[in-house]
């Protein structure tokens, strides 16, 4: 695609650069040692920091701590079964006027994760109720790639604590293409 290109979607979604991806989540359960229990046994990760009170407690935390990678983990949303049909089979609580929502409508329905940072602030506690928030950080112009012409949408998820402290960030990269645009 040229930079000259009239594009009045990709001008519509630089408009919703800042809004929200999705409502802010707040986790279902506090961080906790069964999941990081099940967590720590399904990627044999056998640091003694998330696990052995005593060697935690050695450390320069002073006390357990969950696996930093976990943080997305905690505000997942769980499925639920209920009105499935009327949320379009989504798993988590999408703006009706999310970016992500205004591309499907367009016919971007074709979705592939491409990149994921993490900004690790401060290690997550036992107790800690996380929340995370979704906000639309940029929208590349649309680009022709094998998969067909899609747009590269990245958003950046903040995490907090029960006392509205940062815990972390990620930012999320994801292709939103049009399949029927494969061929071409």
């Amino acid at each position: 695609m040229t930079e000259s290109e009239n594009d009045p979607l990709h001008e519509e979604l630089q408009k919703l650069v800042g809004s929200h991806i999705s409502r802010p989540t707040q986790a279902a359960d506090e961080v906790n040692m069964a999941m990081i229990r099940q967590w720590t046994d399904a990627f044999s990760d056998r640091n003694p920091i998330y696990e052995d009170k005593e060697f935690a407690a050695a450390t320069r935390h002073g006390h357990l701590i969950a696996p930093p990678a976990m943080l997305q983990t905690w505000t997942m949303a769980r499925p639920k079964i209920e009105n499935l049909k009327e949320r379009g089979g989504l798993t988590i609580d999408i703006d009706m006027d999310s970016p992500l929502i205004v591309l499907d409508k367009a016919g971007y329905i074709g979705s592939l994760a491409t990149n994921s940072e993490y900004e690790f602030i401060r290690e997550q506690r036992l107790g800690d109720v996380l929340t995370s928030e979704a906000v639309l950080e940029t929208v590349s112009p649309r680009k022709k790639t094998g998969l067909g012409l899609g747009y590269f949408v990245t958003w950046v998820t903040t995490y907090t604590d029960q006392n509205n402290e940062v815990v972390g960030r990620q930012r999320f990269t994801l292709f939103k293409f049009d399949p029927a645009t494969m061929s071409l």
